[in-house]
C-alpha cells in the first residue's frame, strides 16, 4: 500500500532546529479542492459580475434611450405649443389693432423661440428651460387675452350704446307716412284753393276714421281743437322737431302721453277749416314748418349725414 504521508523538513541555514512537519495525502488533497474552489469560484464570481455589469449597462442604455425619445416627443410638443401660443398672440395684436386699441410687445418671459438641440438629441435641462419658457409665455399670452377681452367688451358696450342713443335720436326723426300710403293731394306750397295762401303742411288722403300714426317718438304737448286746424295733436320730439296732425276726428292720447314711431294716435276726420276727410300733416323743425315729403319715407340721406 502506498504510504500515504508525507514529511516536511525545513532546515535553517544557520543550522538551528530542523522543522518537521507531517502531512497526508488526504491534507494535501484538501488543500487543492479549497484552492480549485478558490480559484473557480473567483472565476464564476468574476463572471457573474461581468454579465451583471453588462446588463446594468444594457439597462441603462436602454433606459437613457428611452428617456432620449420622451424628451424628445416633449420638446417637439412643447414645439407645437410654441406655435399655438405665436398664432394667439398675432390674433391678440390683430384684435387690437380692430378694435382700435395700440399694439403692445410682450414681455420677454412672454414669448418663445424656436431652438435647436444638438445631435445627442435636447438635454433635461434644456426641455425643463424650454418648458419654464413655455409656461412664461402661456401666462403672459392669458393675461394679454384677458385684457383684450375687457378692452374688446368695454369697447362693444361703449358702441352698443352709441348705437342705442344713435338709434333714439333717428326713432325721434319724422320718417313715416301717418296714414300708410295715402296720396298727397295738398302740397307745401303756395295755392289758390281753397284760399290763397302759402300752405306749410301736406294734405294726405284717407278714409274718414282711418287710423293716425306717430311719424316719430316724442311727446303730446297739445291735443284738442285749434281753429282751421280742427281737432290737432302736436308732438315734441325733443330734438327740434314737432309733427301736427289736423282736421282729426277723435285722440287716442292726451297732453304729456310719450308715444312711439308707428303708434296709433288719432282718427282721420275733417273738423275745422276742411273741404273733406282728410290728414293735414305738418312738420316743424326749430318752429319753422318744413315740406314733409322727404320725411314721408324715412328720414333724409342728409339728415342722416348730419347725425353723431
Amino acid at each position: 500500500m502506498i504510504n500515504d504521508r508525507y514529511h516536511v523538513k525545513i532546515v535553517p541555514d544557520a543550522g538551528e532546529t530542523v522543522h518537521r512537519f507531517e502531512v497526508r495525502r488526504h491534507h494535501i488533497a484538501i488543500v487543492v479542492a479549497t484552492v480549485a474552489l478558490l480559484v473557480f469560484g473567483s472565476l464564476a464570481l468574476g463572471v457573474f459580475q461581468i454579465a451583471r455589469a453588462r446588463s446594468q449597462v444594457a439597462t441603462l442604455r436602454s433606459q437613457a434611450a428611452t428617456q432620449q425619445a420622451t424628451l424628445k416627443q416633449i420638446d417637439k410638443q412643447t414645439d407645437q405649443i410654441r406655435r399655438e401660443l405665436q398664432r394667439v398672440q398675432k390674433q391678440n395684436q390683430q384684435i387690437r389693432q380692430l378694435i382700435g386699441v395700440p399694439a403692445t410687445s410682450l414681455r420677454k418671459s412672454g414669448s418663445i423661440q424656436k431652438t435647436s438641440w444638438t445631435s445627442g438629441g435636447p438635454s433635461l435641462p434644456f426641455v425643463a428651460e424650454r418648458v419654464q419658457a413655455l409656461t412664461d409665455a402661456s401666462v403672459a399670452t392669458s393675461s394679454e387675452s384677458n385684457t383684450i377681452e375687457r378692452l374688446a367688451m368695454h369697447l362693444l358696450n361703449i358702441r352698443h350704446l352709441r348705437d342705442l342713443a344713435r338709434a333714439q335720436l333717428v326713432a325721434a326723426i319724422p320718417s313715416i307716412d301717418p296714414v300708410d300710403g295715402a296720396e298727397v293731394v295738398g302740397c307745401f306750397c303756395y295755392r289758390t284753393y281753397p284760399d290763397t295762401e302759402f300752405h306749410p303742411g301736406v294734405d294726405l288722403s284717407a278714409d274718414y276714421g282711418e287710423t293716425v300714426r306717430a311719424a316719430a317718438a316724442g311727446t303730446v304737448v297739445a291735443d284738442g281743437y285749434d281753429g282751421g286746424y280742427g281737432i290737432k295733436i302736436d308732438i315734441d320730439h325733443g330734438n327740434g322737431y314737432h309733427t301736427w296732425y289736423a282736421h282729426l276726428s277723435r285722440t287716442n292720447v292726451e297732453v304729456g302721453t310719450h308715444v312711439y314711431k308707428g303708434q296709433a294716435i288719432a282718427a282721420v276726420g275733417s273738423t275745422g277749416f276742411s273741404t273733406g276727410p282728410h290728414l293735414h300733416y305738418q312738420v316743424m323743425r326749430n318752429g319753422v314748418a318744413i315740406d314733409p315729403a322727404p320725411y314721408l319715407h324715412g328720414v333724409p340721406s342728409n339728415v342722416l349725414a348730419s347725425l353723431p
